[in-house]
């Protein structure tokens, strides 16, 4: 009980640190892209994303979720939030963002969306709203995950969310944005 609770309180501390690195990265971001801008008159693109670091910002009005999304899908970086798969794409950009995150944690209330409802994202190239397509329950041995070269949003967790012990299968759901992400502050580029 001792160890769990250190591990929450750990994971409550990571997931304020990540949340600061975030809103200091979007400052730095707005500077750089105006200092890139005004000396080249075109966007920057992103440099290679260090494990851990805070790469997207996720909320689900539905599920009242407002997470800040971590490069990574290891213990500590779910510890800390929802963790983006590396190599693929990030929201917005083309091909399948995969976002994870633990069902005891981040995605506790991920069981209750249903399809039509809605999530946004935003990173630093772009912002956008996704709506839900589809929702699909599979062993966790699966192959679940796939390329495409349209934008889409791909949200994993355990099934059954109110599972006690290894939960056997995987939640899946998939989102393909409502409108084309749009641009922040002019930037593009990709991880």
């Amino acid at each position: 009980m001792g160890h769990a609770g250190l591990q929450y309180a750990r994971g409550a501390y990571r997931a304020d640190l990540v949340r600061q690195q975030w809103e200091a990265q979007q400052a730095r971001s707005a500077v750089a892209t105006a200092r890139e801008r005004a000396a080249n008159g075109v966007a920057f693109a992103s440099r290679k994303v260090a494990i851990g670091a805070p790469v997207a910002r996720l909320s689900i009005p539905r599920i009242r979720l407002d997470e800040i999304v971590v490069e990574g899908v290891g213990d500590d970086e779910l510890n800390a939030g929802p963790g983006h798969l590396p190599g693929s794409a990030l929201p917005g950009m083309p091909g399948n963002a995969v976002i994870s995150a633990h069902r005891d944690r981040h995605f506790s209330h991920l069981d209750v969306l249903q399809l039509g409802d809605t999530i946004r994202t935003e990173t630093g190239q772009s912002s956008g709203v996704w709506v839900i397509v589809g929702r699909r329950i599979i062993d966790r041995d699966a192959p679940a995950l796939f390329k495409s070269a349209e934008p889409l949003l791909t949200l994993t967790t355990c099934w059954p969310v109110r599972y006690f012990g290894s939960a056997p299968d995987r939640l899946i759901l998939t989102a393909k944005p409502v409108v084309p992400a749009t641009a922040s502050r002019g930037a593009v580029g990709t991880t």
